[in-house]
């Protein structure tokens, strides 16, 4: 019979046996799998360097390039995929766009994209998705829209691309509605707002008329994709109670154009308490030369809150004989309004 001290430390023995097995066992699994990785990293390298001549020469024009990847078996469609597109995430060069389009026709990528729109890798879900973007296939909106909702940043990022190269009307409701998603990215959403263009602007209005929580998105919006259609509404929107939703309807003011009643709100704006509405109501009357005194309130702000002050001398700047006699008379000034006016004179006699 085994004491129980003895018995106690076999198991122990076992214990600490079976323990340095498994680091062991472990450790090689490690080993072989990062072993692997890098062989698979140094393959992928070097079909890269084989690759990537021929996609510069193909971009440049260079026909023969052009055959040879046409040429190329569909196992390394993906990989040429990649360094066709991935540069465009930061270069929106439309020439480049309207050459790498041409390419991924050329090479019929997107049945290979379509194979990926599905994998459980992310970046293969987003080259698919900026592929269908730039091939311009508007029988996959369907499939853009739904990777909005990708549980993926970089996925649903890839999605307002194609979305934006796509421009495909029927986008316009889910571009929209992600206008309140703050996982989205904004900048993003701005460029496919401004791709689509005026089109969008009867669902924002049909939106703001039963979504008053999110006028303030809206009306940045508008003054991406507006017109003169909407200045009624901007207007309206200038007497919101939220300082947020009205400095943001001045701004898309700023973008459709005034007409005198619009006018008259911005000018009466100027003397708002709050910074950001004063600020975009100065912004809102760049250009104007009708009536009203716009020009002698805004002088008033040269000295006022810097992201005013920029704003009024700016839109001085643009008002013609009325605005430069104003600057002219504050030129002469110490302080703030002094250099601001100096400044805005200075650039008006370089441009012309």
């Amino acid at each position: 019979m085994i004491d129980g001290p003895v018995y106690v430390q076999r198991i122990a023995a076992l214990l600490i046996e079976s323990s340095v097995i498994l680091v062991v066992g472990m450790a090689v699994a490690v080993l072989l799998l990062r072993g692997l990785v890098a062989v698979e990293q140094a393959l992928e390298r070097r079909q890269l360097r084989r690759f990537q001549p021929l996609v510069d020469a193909a971009l440049r024009g260079d026909p023969a390039a052009l055959q040879h990847l046409a040429a190329t078996p569909i196992r390394h469609r993906l990989l040429i995929g990649r360094l066709l597109i991935e540069p465009l995430i930061d270069d929106r060069d439309p020439a480049r766009i309207a050459s790498t389009r041409d390419i991924v026709r050329a090479l019929s990528l997107i049945p290979v994209a379509d194979g990926y729109l599905n994998s459980r890798l992310w970046w293969r879900r987003a080259l698919a998705l900026r592929a269908i973007g730039l091939i311009q296939a508007t029988e996959r909106t369907a499939a853009l829209v739904a990777a909005l909702d990708d549980p993926h940043a970089d996925v649903r990022a890839a999605a307002l691309d194609a979305l934006t190269d796509l421009r495909d009307p029927a986008s316009i409701p889910a571009v929209v509605v992600r206008l309140h998603d703050r996982s989205m990215h904004r900048g993003r959403c701005a460029a496919a707002l401004a791709a689509l263009g005026s089109e969008c602007e009867p669902f924002l209005a049909d939106m703001a008329s039963i979504d008053e929580t999110h006028r303030f998105n809206y009306a940045r919006a508008l003054a991406i994709c507006g017109t003169a259609r909407s200045r009624p509404l901007l207007a309206e929107w200038t007497h919101d109670r939220r300082p947020d939703v009205c400095a943001a309807a001045f701004e898309g003011l700023a973008h459709v154009g005034l007409d005198e009643d619009a006018a008259r709100l911005a000018i009466d704006a100027l003397d708002r308490e709050e910074v950001p509405v004063r600020a975009m109501a100065a912004l809102a009357l760049r250009g104007w030369r009708g009536p009203g005194d716009g020009a002698i309130r805004l002088a008033r702000l040269l000295d006022d809150e810097w992201p005013v002050a920029v704003n009024a001398a700016r839109s001085l700047r643009s008002m013609g004989l009325d605005g430069a006699v104003v600057l002219q008379t504050y030129g002469a000034r110490p302080g703030l309004a002094g250099e601001l006016a100096r400044q805005m004179l200075w650039q008006q006699d370089v441009r012309c």
